[in-house]
């Protein structure tokens, strides 16, 4: 009996545990929450009129926000809704429509009622089943008025000059060839995919050497994302439906990363969604899925947005604990900055949301008002840029005088509410002003977790909050500006890139309807022909240009410091000048873009395994004319200690002599019965303490210690040593050099003696041979090759726009030297020296290997109407997204 009552107790002590937690927890409420964001519905509810509001559709004549910044709706807002009598689930990010209730922290926007101090969004630590913490959505600070929404261009899209050659009739001998290169490609296509989905399914990439894995990015498996549309070009259609249902598996709320590289995340994952959704038939296809995991991502993203400039936080932190605290944009790169345009505006069409064309097309505003600021380089932008909107020095300065003045106000202040704290030249109703805690010195503004505080001065332009909040930063406000001190650096590398690479492209997108793109690409072209274009002093009939890096503290056209640089980045520039060139009319801009593309092919074929480093440094001609291969100027730049080197040859000289004299001296003086010992070690006479360094001196410590001295004895070479060796990349050895050590006997020193001095012929010559230089090349900085796409892209384009099949014979011997130096058992794997005939695997294989090299390839000898440049733009990731007036095409082999 008593073990029956105590079993019955343990069991009520059980339940009454459980209640506890599960009321500490309020599990009931976020089960659901979560369930909601981690498993969206196959599809969006329906709109108005049935449509689904992923659908294309009119521009809506009543546009609203929502609980992210603003979304078009088919009607207009109810006058009321409904209060719901407990906290409802926040919708879902992709449903694009307002949820029935309000959660109790968000505004009352029908009564026009201020928020309580409770407003502030809850820190909510509490994780879902998974043991993970989830994205979810958040009330936005610094949300967009509706009314304020920047649509997009509307009306019949321009006559665009056509892009693509018109291309003849094949003949049968061409097309056989062609289709076979074709074929050959698709093969390294499958199994390159093959061996992605054996032994990395589901994770960012494989890792080809070892056959596992890696997550370098959010770990959303960024190969398949980017890899779907090359599937279906590639005819691959089993394995795209495959991977576009894996698409659904994927959990955007949730990643190991603390933060979102959003340049990545944009061109890789966004743009991989929109390019598969559009080949694939779009709004007509068979995968309505890919567009709603696009949106998915998108409304995620949307919070990089959320700051009072509207300028994006690229490195977004995306945890609920930070994301719901006020932000601002900080010091960002010109290419992570600007390469965002294509993909919001993509999906914009798509989905007749135009908040997502509002948010870039604001940035684009902002680089066309840098611009009339004016920069250095005018047309170009440096690679820095401060993007925060507030002027730094007018702050402190301003700061400085309040504080001044807040010590003759304390005493007025001393009748006034507890709450009154004015804001600095403000007018703001005393009543009305929240109390707020004084923020510490020197205190980040990114970690600072700051509440809204109300503010009605005008202190700048808006965006502010709809309900007069702003975030208790003391900012003087201004635009995009310069960043950084010093010297401003400008190129077409990493870094720079993508930016221009998107003002032609936009302008596609947009049907040509907004011309501002227009302009920002022409004034970049013709600051980069003044400024950047040089041509390399190379041997041979190659006509080809590069663009170079160049810094300058502000004044060009004085202090401009030049670096004439290769590097494979640059490459895309030769389709970006031909796309270009064609579109607007500028013919000189597609002469320039065969220089520029002919320039890679030469970097190809510059090497031991025909691939072109990451980065290298070459001679540069004087001007864009031709010059003559100057070898003497080569080897002086290759050997800038040739004056030095020349007189240790010759110090050299001297010292023999003077050796043949003292042995004659010596052996004069063995046949009279002298001692020989001394004399028969040294090729010259030991030093003396005290004596000059130029007859030799006693060696420093240091170089005791390099060469093995220690306590006045020598150190037995090891096994593995063969002499001091002398880094080829260091200009001067002098210490080695200035203090040759005599020889000594082999069998009581065992000492490995470093080479005579090298003249400034055989320096030069033994440096060519070791480092590989092909003529004109001085450096190589990185002699790697991560199965980069930048050149074939440019290839790729050359040939669709002038229809000349020697395109095709470069692009083909380029494919045959990376296959040959990159394949492994299973796919392909970067390389680590391009100049070596068997160059080491780095066990990496980027996802863009599939989603642009091994897709311009493809391309480059596929019939010219598969992804035709008339109908189709293409990323920075090679996803093709449909221009408007253009038609849905499939593959073709």
């Amino acid at each position: 009996m008593a073990r029956r009552r105590y079993r019955l107790f343990m069991i009520c002590a059980a339940v009454i545990l459980f209640l506890l937690y599960r009321v500490s927890q309020n599990t009931w409420d976020d089960s659901a929450h979560y369930a909601t964001l981690r498993h969206p519905p196959a599809s969006n509810p329906p709109a108005a009129g049935g449509e689904s509001p992923l659908k294309p559709a009119a521009k809506p004549e009543h546009e609203h926000e929502h609980e992210n910044g603003y979304a078009p709706e088919s009607k207009p807002k109810p006058q009321s809704e409904p209060k719901p009598e407990s906290k409802p689930a926040p919708e879902h990010a992709a449903g694009g429509q307002k949820s029935q209730g309000k959660p109790s922290y968000e505004d009352d926007e029908e009564t026009g009622k201020n928020p309580p101090k409770s407003a502030v969004i809850p820190s909510d630590t509490r994780l879902p089943p998974d043991n993970k913490v989830h994205w979810r959505p958040v009330k936005e600070h610094f949300p967009v008025p509706s009314e304020s929404v920047i649509s997009l261009p509307t009306g019949k899209p321009l006559k665009v000059p056509r892009v693509q050659h018109e291309f003849g009739v094949e003949s049968p001998e061409a097309k056989s060839r062609r289709v076979a290169r074709q074929e050959r490609v698709g093969k390294e296509i499958e199994r390159a995919w093959s061996g992605y989905k054996k032994f990395a399914w589901m994770h960012d990439e494989l890792s080809p050497v070892s056959a596992k894995h890696r997550d370098p990015f959010c770990g959303w498996a960024a190969t398949l994302v980017d890899s779907l549309d090359t599937l279906w070009i590639a005819g691959l259609k089993e394995q795209f439906d495959e991977a576009a249902r894996a698409v659904e598996q994927i959990d955007f709320t949730t990643t190991p990363r603390n933060n979102i590289p959003v340049f990545e995340t944009t061109i890789r994952y966004l743009g991989g969604l929109l390019g598969a959704f559009d080949v694939s038939g779009g709004h007509d296809g068979g995968y309505p899925m890919l567009l709603t995991k696009a949106v998915e991502l998108a409304e995620i993203l949307m919070g990089i947005f959320d700051t009072p400039n509207r300028m994006p936080i690229l490195y977004y932190q995306w945890q609920p604990e930070y994301a719901s605290q006020p932000h601002r944009a900080g010091s960002v790169g010109i290419a992570e900055l600007g390469t965002l345009s294509m993909e919001f505006t993509r999906l914009a069409q798509l989905t007749s949301q135009y908040k997502y064309y509002d948010a870039v097309d604001r940035i684009t505003d902002a680089l066309i008002e840098l611009q009339k600021q004016g920069t250095s380089i005018p047309g170009l932008f440096p690679e820095n840029l401060d993007a925060s909107g507030c002027n730094h020095t007018a702050t402190a300065l301003r700061s400085s005088l309040s504080e001044a003045a807040q010590k003759q106000m304390d005493e007025d202040l001393s009748n006034k509410p507890e709450n009154y704290r004015p804001g600095k030249n403000s007018k703001a109703d005393p009543q009305t002003v929240e109390k707020q805690p004084a923020k510490k010195q020197n205190e980040p503004v990114e970690k600072a977790k700051q509440v809204p505080t109300q503010q009605t001065a005008k202190r700048g332009k808006p965006p502010f909050g709809a309900n007069g909040f702003t975030a208790n930063w003391d900012c003087v406000p201004q635009g995009l500006v310069v960043g950084g001190y010093g010297f401003q650096q400008y190129h077409m590398g990493g870094g720079q890139d993508s930016a221009y690479e998107y003002f032609p492209k936009e302008y596609l997108l947009l049907g040509g309807l907004e011309s501002k793109y227009q302009k920002l690409y022409v004034d970049a072209v013709e600051a980069i022909n003044e400024w950047l274009l040089y041509r390399p002093m190379t041997d041979g009939d190659w006509d080809i240009l590069f663009p170079a890096k160049v810094s300058t503290a502000g004044n060009p056209s004085q202090d401009l410091v030049a670096t004439f640089e290769v590097t494979h980045l640059t490459c895309f520039i030769g389709g970006m000048y031909g796309l270009g060139g064609k579109i607007f009319g500028r013919e000189k801009d597609l002469e320039t873009a065969k220089r520029l593309t002919d320039g890679c092919v030469w970097a190809y074929q510059s090497t031991v395994s025909g691939i072109m480093p990451e980065g290298s440094q070459v001679l540069a001609c004087p001007t864009l004319e031709k010059c003559d291969f100057n070898e003497t100027l080569w080897w002086e730049k290759l050997d800038p200690a040739k004056d030095w080197r020349d007189k240790q040859v010759a110090d050299d000289k001297d010292k023999a002599t003077v050796g043949e004299a003292l042995k004659e001296t010596a052996n004069s003086h063995d046949a009279a019965g002298g001692s020989k010992a001394v004399h028969k070690r040294a090729a010259v006479p030991l030093p003396k303490p005290g004596a000059d360094d130029d007859v030799g001196s006693e060696l420093p410590q240091s170089l005791k210690d390099k060469i093995g001295f220690k306590n006045g004895e020598q150190k037995k070479p090891t096994g593995s040593s063969v002499g001091i060796q002398r880094d080829p990349d260091a200009p001067v050895d002098s210490v080695l050099e200035a203090h040759r050590l005599p020889p000594q006997e082999p069998e009581e020193q065992q000492v490995i003696l470093p080479d005579k001095p090298q003249t400034h012929e055989e320096f030069v010559k033994q440096r060519i041979a070791e480092m590989g230089f092909a003529p004109g090349v001085v450096h190589i900085q990185s002699r790697q090759y991560i199965l980069r796409p930048e050149a074939i892209e440019s290839v790729w384009y050359m040939y669709r726009i002038t229809g000349d099949p020697i395109w095709m014979e470069k692009g083909w011997k380029m494919f045959e030297a990376t296959i040959r130096a990159t394949r492994t058992e299973i796919a392909n794997s970067a390389i680590d020296d391009v100049n070596s005939e068997e160059p080491g695997l780095k066990d990496e294989m980027e996802s863009f290997w599939l989603a642009e090299t091994l897709k311009y390839y493809y391309l480059l000898f596929s019939e010219p109407s598969v992804i035709s440049l008339d109908e189709w733009v293409l990323n920075t990731e090679a996803h093709p997204f449909k221009r408007p007036g253009g038609s849905v095409i499939g593959h073709s082999i």
